[in-house]
């Protein structure tokens, strides 16, 4: 069956790092552009980072240019979000998701919680 199994959220400080990790299964993982999005509380979810199918190219929403990196590893079938120089504005959350480069598949992790203290 198909899955993404999400790992390394946690409690942090301001300034602090955390990696994600999103373990897929089930489904050709290098046909699959690959993002991270995250919610917080009593906001709309919202597109965190992308990374292609092949990893040739990668995008971020500007609040996390140069604190987030977004990357992939086909021999894991895993992709990661490092997340540098956190702040509180950073607690939700974050979900793993897959699409299909041509739209006909999309799937979705269970989400893990980031939370960042001040």
């Amino acid at each position: 069956q198909v899955q993404l199994v999400e790992s390394g959220g946690g409690l942090v400080h301001s300034g602090g790092s955390l990696r994600l990790s999103c373990a897929a299964s089930g489904f050709t993982f290098t046909n699959y552009v690959m993002s991270w999005y995250r919610q917080a509380p009593g906001k709309e979810r919202e597109l965190v980072a992308t990374i292609t199918n092949t990893g040739d190219s990668t995008n971020y929403t500007d609040s996390v240019k140069g604190r987030f990196t977004i990357s992939r590893d086909d021999a894991k079938k895993t992709v990661y979000l490092q997340m540098d120089s956190l702040t509180p504005e950073d607690t939700a959350v974050y979900y793993c998701h897959a699409e299909l480069r041509i739209g006909l598949f999309e799937y979705w992790g269970q989400g893990t919680q980031v939370t960042v203290s001040s």
